[in-house]
Formats: C-alpha cells, structure tokens, sequence
C-alpha cells in the first residue's frame, strides 16, 4: 500500500515538473516576442515582413502538431475502420473550414475566429485546473474572467490592428471589413475586459492567472498581428494542450511512472511531426494554385491552421469539458 501511494506521489510529481515548465517557457515565450517585436520594428520597420514571417513559421510549425494526436485521444484502441471514418470527417470538415475561409467571405470567417477564441479560452483554463488539480489545490479558477480574456486577446486583437489589413488582403479582400468598421470599438471592448480580469484576478489572490492575461495583452497590442497570434498559437496554447495530452496518452503515463517528465512530453509531441509535414504540404499547393509561392504560403498556412481549429476544438471539448469540471 505504501509503496503504491509512493508510486502515485512519484507519478504526480513528474506531472507536475511538466505543467509547470511549459507555462514557464510559455510566458517566457511572449514576453521574449514583445521585445523583439519592439527590437526589430524599430531596427527594420514595422512593415518589415521578412522578419515577422519568420519568427511567425517558426511558432507555427512548434504548434502545429498538438492537434494531430486527437484520433488517440478520442479513439485510443478504434479498430482500423473506424479510425478511417473518423480521419475522414476530420478531414472533410477542416476541409469545409478552408473553403468557408477563403470563399464564403465575412461570416465564415467570422465563425471560426468565434471559434477559436471559444476553443483557446477554454483549453487555457482547462490547462490551468488540470494544473492546480495537480498540485492539490481546491480552489477553483474563475474561468469567467479568464477564459474569455484569454482566448479574445490573441485572435481578435490583432485583427483589428490596422496593420492586418495587408494580411486580410492575401486572404480574401473581403475580409477587409469583417468588423463591419467597429474595430476600434472592438478593440477597446477587448482591452477593457482584459483589464478588468488582471485587476479581477489579482483581487482574488490568482496573480499567475493575471500575468498571463496581461502578458497577453501586451502581445496583442505591441507585437504585429502576425507575431501575436502565431506565438500564442505555437508556444503558449499548443504547448499547454500538449501537457495535457500527456495525461491521456499511454506512452507518456509510463514514462510519468518511470520519473522522466522529459520523455513523457516528447512522446506527446513526435507523433503529430507528420500533421507538420502536411500542413505546409497543403499550404504550398494552396499557394502555387494561387500562382504565389512567397508571402502568400505562410497566409495559406495560417489559414490552414484555423480551419483545423474546428474540427480539433469539437474532438477536445470531452477533455475541456471533463478537465473544468
């Protein structure tokens, strides 16, 4: 008996190395973009993009493979029909998102920002209680304030930055004007529950929670539209679902027993390199049908990504749902 409760302590502990780390390299992450957002308008211009499409590629391929383990998660032990079925809807409906995105101009588009701040709020809050859950703490996080702070101010905020209205262009110029002309309204609607929530949380003795949310919102206002919403992306919100997949994956509960929080990680990670791989397979042929291989691969790619946020957030609200609960 003893030695199982040592053995579950063992376990918890390593668990707990994991959450950690990642929200340290998450915060970090963003704070180090901030400066060089600021570093590097001032050096080579804001309007610069060869420097933002850089760091924004990067941050993107660390986060994209977070959602290609979801067939796991959803189906751990599906015969090989069945887990057929399920590739292929998955597909069909990101393949759908794409289409809504790129053809079906404002609304669709307005969809799948909605949501994904839905699904990054609550993945982030769910993220946070699996890691107070773990470090035996019984209050619970005021998702009211945080979730919708937290998943607002990287998606939405830097679409209504001025500066996105060349991105949007590379899109679709129909998306131009997606906030209908209340992006300034927008803006400091956003803002304003943002700091509402940091003085909120902080109130409530949950200060981490507040620093998250204000580093947050200094990435949305400071970095350009394509730096803030690609490093959130990548090293904040993947990094974090990522954590939590290793709570469900086999392969990581036994490297959990064994002590090595490392590995337990990592195989959460290489099994989605692939979905790597074929993201910018996809976003190349985007391109090269749309006769531009430059700035508009990286746009292909981020359109890429959101539409694989639909079906992705649909699989994960079990997990969120059951992690908040």
């Amino acid at each position: 008996m003893a030695a199982n409760l040592a053995n579950v302590a063992f376990m918890e502990m390593a668990k707990l190395k994991t959450f950690e780390a990642v929200r340290t390299f998450s915060s970090a992450v963003v704070a180090l973009a901030i400066v060089l957002s600021i570093i590097f308008s001032s050096w080579l211009g804001a309007d610069s993009l060869n420097w933002q499409v850089a760091m924004a590629v990067i941050a993107l391929a660390i986060g994209i493979p977070h959602g290609a383990l979801d067939h796991l998660v959803t189906l751990p032990k599906a015969q090989p029909f069945k887990m057929a079925i399920f590739v292929t809807i998955y597909v069909v409906i990101a393949l759908a998102a794409i289409w809504a995105i790129l053809q079906w101009n404002v609304w669709g588009f307005i969809a799948v920002v909605v949501m994904s701040a839905t699904h990054f709020g609550i993945g982030d809050s769910a993220f946070i209680s699996e890691l107070n859950r773990t470090k035996g703490e019984t209050s619970s996080l005021p998702v009211w304030a945080y979730a919708p702070a937290a998943g607002l101010l990287p998606v939405v905020i830097p679409l209504v930055n001025s500066r996105s209205t060349e991105a949007l262009t590379k899109v679709n110029e129909a998306l131009i004007d997606w906030h209908q002309g209340l992006d300034q309204e927008i803006l400091y609607g956003v803002s304003g529950f943002a700091l509402f929530a940091i003085v909120a949380l902080f109130l409530l003795h949950r200060k981490r929670e507040s620093l998250d949310v204000a580093l947050l919102l200094v990435l949305a206002l400071i970095a350009p539209p394509l730096i803030a919403f690609a490093v959130y992306f990548g090293c904040w919100h993947a990094m974090r679902h990522t954590a939590r997949l290793t709570l469900t994956l086999d392969s990581s509960q036994r490297a959990y027993a064994s002590g090595d929080a490392r590995s337990a990680f990592t195989r959460a990670v290489i099994p989605g390199l692939p979905a790597l791989a074929g993201t910018f397979l996809i976003a190349g042929v985007l391109a090269v049908v749309d006769n531009q291989f430059n700035d508009d691969f990286f746009w292909m790619a981020l359109v890429v990504v959101w539409a694989l946020t639909v079906p992705h957030m649909a699989v994960t609200a079990k997990l969120d749902r059951s992690a908040l609960t």
